[in-house]
């Protein structure tokens, strides 16, 4: 093997090490880029002064989770969505990037979805998805 194969295999490991790195080291900051776990298709997204609730839906099932506006901080978050008929079911406590997901069959039934950071808060009211 002649000086010119060596030198292109060595900097061809080289570059691949490289970015196996750049990878490993870019990979927990995308982890928390993209909050969203719920299955299904995006209805509504409910803004409010300190965050957001997104819901989605898939065959019945209706999914949320409430984001800070600003996440890495610890605070209290809590969202909740209750279908009519039914007890609702909240995930609440001290989170810093989201708070859920919680999911429930709701079939045709009206829902009251309700979030919250810290000091802001929103309620859907009583409606269908």
């Amino acid at each position: 093997m002649d000086s010119g194969a060596i030198r292109r295999r060595l900097a061809l490991g080289t570059s691949v090490l490289t970015a196996s790195a750049l990878l490993a080291l870019a990979s927990p900051a995308a982890a928390h880029a993209a909050p969203s776990h719920c299955a299904g298709r995006k209805v509504r997204t409910l803004t409010f002064s300190t965050g957001s609730v997104q819901i989605y839906k898939q065959a019945g099932y209706l999914c949320a989770l409430t984001v800070p506006k600003a996440p890495g901080t610890r605070r209290k978050m809590t969202v909740s969505v209750h279908a009519r008929g039914l007890r609702p079911v909240v995930d609440t406590g001290q989170y810093a990037y989201r708070a859920g997901p919680v999911t429930v069959h709701v079939g045709h039934r009206r829902v009251l979805i309700k979030g919250e950071v810290g000091q802001g808060s929103v309620s859907s009211g009583w409606t269908r998805y």
